[in-house]
């Protein structure tokens, strides 16, 4: 479970988003941080269990720094109001496809699959598509995947046919997709239930072979 701490931490940061107050709550920041990064471990022991890919992360890998990079943002707010974790067998240099917590009170959700790959990997991916939509569409037809996930998320997709494929392929409309990741909303119930880990990782297990999937695409010689 995520303590009740860290949610009010989150919460007041969000109403004081400067670094004045952050200077004067340093010591619920440390312990925050502290807290933050056994969660971590926590749900990276649980997740290696059940998705050996990832068994060469460490918790640095999965947590996030607090401070946000604006140097490109108009919103100059140094601080996330979020506590995140990133779960994928790709390093900072190798995208791959992965699972995703986003804690923020009234605002959580998980999320995984493949964000916005860059045009190498999207081609990848776009060719396994064409040769295996079927095993593709299976998984995204599984009953309990839908249950939780319902469907790709279609945001992000082409209003043409993609380059090198025919109108009338029969999976054209996930050709078209640019990225391709799966999402659902979490309760601020389920934040602070104490079975937290072992349900996020049982519904982050849904997406397993939909995240195998887009990898195997990735890691395959051109």
């Amino acid at each position: 479970m995520i303590p009740k701490e860290n949610l009010e931490f989150l919460k007041d940061v969000k109403k004081n988003n400067n670094r004045e107050w952050f200077l004067a709550n340093k010591k619920r920041y440390e312990a925050y941080k502290k807290n933050y990064h056994q969660l971590a471990q926590q749900l990276l022991d649980a997740m290696v269990e059940k998705d050996p890919s990832l068994a060469s992360m460490q918790v640095k890998d999965v947590v996030f720094r607090i401070n946000r990079d604006i140097r490109f943002s108009k919103d100059k707010s140094p601080y996330k109001t979020n506590m995140a974790f990133w779960f994928s067998p790709g390093n900072k240099n190798w995208n791959q496809s992965g699972y995703y917590i986003h804690v923020e009170p009234g605002m959580s959700f998980i999320a995984g699959g493949f964000y916005q790959p860059e045009a190498p990997a999207l081609k990848k991916i776009r060719k396994e598509i064409a040769f295996f939509h079927d095993e593709l569409e299976e998984m995204l037809a599984d009953k309990k995947f839908q249950s939780v996930f319902g469907d790709l998320d279609r945001t992000y997709t082409l209003k043409t046919t993609p380059k090198d494929y025919d109108k009338d392929h029969p999976a054209i409309e996930l050709l078209k997709l640019k990225s391709f990741e799966a999402s659902t909303k979490i309760s601020d119930a389920e934040l602070t239930d104490k079975h937290f880990v072992a349900n996020m990782v049982e519904k982050l297990m849904l997406l397993k072979p939909m995240n195998a999937f887009f990898n195997r695409a990735v890691e395959a010689e051109d």
